[in-house]
């Protein structure tokens, strides 16, 4: 556990998360899904650092698997044939000039590990979004797999392409297929400040109302470890966060994780930054701070501004606690530093201090900004 010491300034208590007890755990392995992206940081994110230009993008599918055998995904990535998307979706890849590569269809990745896709395997898929990038091919999929959706899903997207000729989805997404939409009840106790559904009824998978980024944006969160204890706080879980950020300085440092007063990146390919002092990162925030984000999304980006600033607010009380893992779906730091990927399991993430691994691994891409800074 960090302490007082290790921070540039002295963190603030994160709000409780609230996450109720449970003595069930699911089991949770991370995919590559062999999609890769390639966008401009602009177009995103704001303010503009120097050196900071693109963004490589990856794309994580979860497996979840329930004791009782019951799997789901969360996430597809991107289509293999992703040409065949709607026009509409096509028109605006075109526009903005995205560089999009993809070896293999989730399902595909799942069959060659023994997962019988085919034979029904997995219960549902849960779409965080509509976007192309985790909507995957759900068609790979029998029509027994169920297809699970956000708030506002269906009056925004039904029908899909080509019924619905401006539509970004396609009709064989979930023709023939159980098509659900969730509701969640604003009355009920939140997690962590979020709206949740008890996917398996026992405490072992949330699925997390996380609006602002697109109509219907949700989020996961998996119980993955139990300390036997009669509260959740030792519990470990991994945190699904889907878009709800790109780049891990829209959501660091915050004032309940400042910047560390240096920072360790040796084992970063692609940084010779090698201990990066938490002042020199200080020096290039735009507004000098060492407790608030580097970046936020820029205005317009997202489907509603103030639900997704609300969102990252939310999520940064997760990012904050010692037993969740946060990961976002495009987040390289991941590949970077050797997360074992499906068929590994990511349960144990916290015996090797993956969450201290990966969380300061984005400011490998500010080491211009940092070397121009050092040498004024």
């Amino acid at each position: 556990m960090a302490t007082e010491s290790e921070f540039v300034v002295v963190p603030k208590p994160a709000p409780a998360l609230d996450i109720p007890i449970s003595n069930t755990t699911v089991t949770v392995s991370i995919i590559n899904s062999t999609s890769q992206l390639s966008a401009q940081a602009s177009m995103i994110l704001e303010p503009e650092i120097l050196g900071h230009d693109t963004l490589q993008c990856p794309a994580y599918s979860f497996l979840i698997e329930h004791p009782s055998g019951r799997k789901l995904l969360y996430d597809l990535g991107t289509r293999k044939d992703w040409q065949s998307l709607p026009p509409m979706v096509l028109s605006l890849l075109k526009q903005h000039d995205l560089s999009i590569e993809v070896e293999k269809n989730v399902a595909e990745i799942l069959q060659d590990h023994g997962v019988l896709v085919s034979g029904g395997a997995i219960e549902a898929l849960i779409w965080s979004h509509w976007h192309y990038d985790h909507i995957g091919d759900p068609s790979t999929f029998p029509s027994s797999t169920a297809l699970i959706v956000g708030p506002g899903f269906k009056s925004a997207f039904l029908p899909g392409y080509p019924a619905g000729k401006d539509s970004a989805i396609l009709e064989s997404d979930y023709k023939g297929r159980e098509l659900r939409e969730l509701e969640f009840d604003p009355s009920l106790p939140r997690i962590g400040g979020l709206e949740y559904f008890d996917y398996f009824g026992d405490g072992s998978f949330y699925v997390l109302n996380a609006p602002g980024h697109a109509v219907g944006h949700i989020c996961g969160l998996a119980r993955v470890t139990l300390a036997g204890s009669h509260n959740s706080d030792k519990d470990t879980f991994i945190f699904m966060g889907g878009d709800s950020c790109h780049h891990g300085g829209e959501f660091r440092p915050t004032t309940y994780l400042p910047l560390p007063r240096s920072i360790s990146l040796g084992g970063l390919t692609r940084s010779a930054l090698g201990v990066c002092p938490g002042s020199w990162l200080q020096e290039i925030h735009h507004h000098k701070r060492p407790d608030e984000p580097f970046y936020r999304v820029r205005k317009g980006f997202s489907y509603n501004d103030e639900d997704c600033e609300q969102t990252i607010m939310n999520m940064t009380a997760f990012d904050a606690a010692d037993n969740v893992l946060v990961v976002i779906a495009h987040d390289p730091s991941l590949l970077e530093n050797s997360f074992p990927m499906f068929p590994a399991i990511a349960n144990h993430w916290r015996q090797a201090d993956f969450a201290q691994r990966l969380r300061w691994a984005f400011i490998k891409d500010f080491q211009q900004a940092v070397q121009q800074a050092q040498e004024k």
